[in-house]
């Protein structure tokens, strides 16, 4: 797979978690897949997902950089949302607030099937 065939699935990946179009997912997330070393599997991501959109009713993923290096990606992804009650420990409580993860994608047959994220914690420490 080319290096812009892999980062136009990336796009595509976004794009279905931006519509929340869960239906979709299995196009874009292997059976199998890990989530930071956790075997979650493509019903378990999709939770983790669904999760995700109700915590934050306003949630959407934003690609700032994009590296694409078969069969990985590497993605700097900017959020500016208001999350919820809690969020990663924090009391955010519905304040909006500006933060990025960094993320990195293994593919297989198009699909992905690791995932390691870290979400910049401290940025939102910031800005309580």
């Amino acid at each position: 797979m080319s290096k812009t065939d892999l980062a136009d699935i990336y796009r595509g990946y976004i794009a279905c978690l931006n519509a929340q179009d869960w239906s979709r997912l299995g196009q874009f997330v292997d059976d199998g897949a890990q989530h930071n070393g956790r075997p979650f599997g493509l019903a378990g991501y999709r939770v983790m997902l669904e999760q995700d959109f109700r915590n934050i009713p306003d949630l959407h993923f934003n690609i700032e950089l994009l590296a694409s290096d078969p069969p990985y990606i590497a993605s700097r992804l900017c959020f500016d949302c208001s999350p919820r009650g809690s969020f990663l420990g924090l009391p955010v409580n519905g304040k909006k607030v500006r933060f990025s993860e960094n993320v990195f994608y293994e593919f297989r047959a198009g699909k992905i099937v690791q995932v390691w994220s870290v979400i910049d914690k401290a940025a939102i420490e910031a800005q309580l």
